[in-house]
């Protein structure tokens, strides 16, 4: 007994102490107790560095469950897994200002009453997408729900089959449809619909006509499609709201950066459609929030449905979202935003970043490699990249040794190879990759 170390050695040794902020005191505490507890249940003396070395396993595998940032190397930009879209520090220091004091979310300095908390967010999507109105609510799905218990609860939704998406988490139209009350009517084939088979499926009972991104998934070969423009002409000539869930939330033209090109929210507007709905932390690269824009009269009649309260957005949420989209004004402010800055990276930049790092490891090389936006965007897009490639028999083990580092690092597997993209891990972070793998080459 006389053995085993006090606690406060343990506290403060080296190897322990900088968990402390990460964990907090009292779970550093119990699990150094825990491990204490251990070694007076066996009755042998061990080193005090072993059972360090035990107390910091016990501390990792708790701090693995919290929430944490990560380092991404998988080439994806919009990893859903990872959070998809990194936040622009601007928009973090918006949000800061905000969240730390009181603010005028609700209220009209200048008239000195109640305002709207929507106004800020409102007159920037109006600018950015030349839509008459806007509404924010918590994520994509909650605005299609909103949309459709507004227009289609007890009507008839007509949708084109090849629309009918599934995307990450289960969430499928067809079951919100359902959520909502309406009734789906599907009209064309898998691989062809036609303005004709849209006009064939109205009856009196037609609330809206519903245009759908495919989101992760393409149609190529034998098919035919029917244009925004053309379904906006259709619901105006019998008096029929048209809705298209954009999904991507694509403000600017990807083609800009090498991308193949996406339908923008403006361009949707312009098409005549109604209402458009989008994510914030998609293409738009703000925070998880659902947007729907459109005319005048049609907003105003989701911002009177109650369901709006339940779906409605803080105020940290509206000052990313808004900060972000100031951001969009300039295309100098645009590539503050992580999504832009990692887009536009060249490729002899990030081919420099892998050799140095790859110096590190005798097994590592730096390559040419391919990533990807992701996100249930652009689900062909791929980007020439460039990567530190460690070949080992044991790829799977040093990629959990990897996302067991102290800021846990996310690689790719290929066969017998740990990839690690560059295009979508900060030049700041490159210090942290080469501590982990010069820590972990044995």
């Amino acid at each position: 007994m006389r053995s085993v170390p006090p606690v406060n050695s343990i506290l403060e040794h080296p190897a322990v102490a900088p968990y402390e902020p990460l964990v907090g005191r009292a779970a550093l505490r119990a699990a150094i107790d825990a491990e204490l507890d251990r070694v007076r249940a066996g009755a042998v003396a061990l080193p005090l560095e072993l059972i360090v070395e035990h107390v910091v396993e016990r501390i990792e595998a708790q701090a693995s469950q919290e929430l944490r940032a990560v380092i991404n190397a998988t080439g994806t930009l919009l990893h859903t897994n990872l959070g998809r879209a990194p936040i622009a520090e601007p928009a973090f220091a918006a949000a800061w200002q905000i969240g730390r004091s009181y603010s005028n979310l609700e209220y009209d300095l200048a008239a000195g009453e109640r305002g709207s908390r929507y106004a800020r967010a409102t007159a920037i999507l109006c600018e950015l997408t030349g839509a008459e109105d806007a509404i924010v609510v918590n994520n994509c799905a909650a605005a299609i729900l909103l949309v459709l218990d507004t227009f289609a609860r007890g009507s008839e939704v007509v949708v084109a089959r090849n629309q009918l998406v599934e995307i990450g988490g289960g969430f499928r139209l067809p079951d919100v449809l359902a959520r909502s009350g309406a009734t789906l009517v599907e009209v064309g084939a898998t691989n062809k619909v036609y303005a004709g088979d849209y006009a064939r499926a109205l009856t009196p009972r037609t609330s809206l006509l519903l245009r759908s991104h495919r989101s992760n998934f393409t149609l190529e070969g034998f098919v035919a499609d029917v244009s925004g423009e053309e379904l906006a002409a259709l619901g105006r000539s019998a008096g029929v709201a048209v809705v298209e869930d954009l999904g991507t939330g694509a403000i600017v033209d990807l083609s800009e950066y090498g991308l193949s090109h996406e339908r923008t929210v403006a361009e949707a507007v312009c098409d005549g459609i109604d209402l458009v709905t989008c994510s914030g932390d998609k293409l738009l690269g703000g925070p998880q929030a659902g947007i729907v824009v459109g005319r005048r009269s049609h907003v105003a009649r989701l911002r009177a449905n109650p369901l709006v309260r339940a779906l409605r957005v803080d105020k940290v949420t509206l000052a990313l979202l808004t900060a972000t989209l100031r951001l969009y004004r300039s295309p100098q402010t645009r590539e503050s935003i992580p999504l832009f800055r990692m887009l536009a990276q060249p490729l002899e930049s990030l081919l420099e970043r892998a050799r140095t790092i790859a110096q590190c490891v005798p097994e590592a090389r730096a390559i040419e490699t391919q990533a990807y936006v992701g996100g249930g965007s652009l689900p062909d897009a791929r980007i020439p990249s460039a990567g530190v490639a460690i070949r080992t028999p044991h790829a799977d083990d040093l990629a959990e040794r990897l996302r067991r580092w102290r800021v846990p690092i996310v690689a790719r597997v290929e066969r017998e190879r740990v990839m690690l993209d560059m295009r979508t891990v900060a030049s700041n972070e490159d210090r942290e990759l080469i501590a982990a793998l010069e820590a972990l080459q044995d």
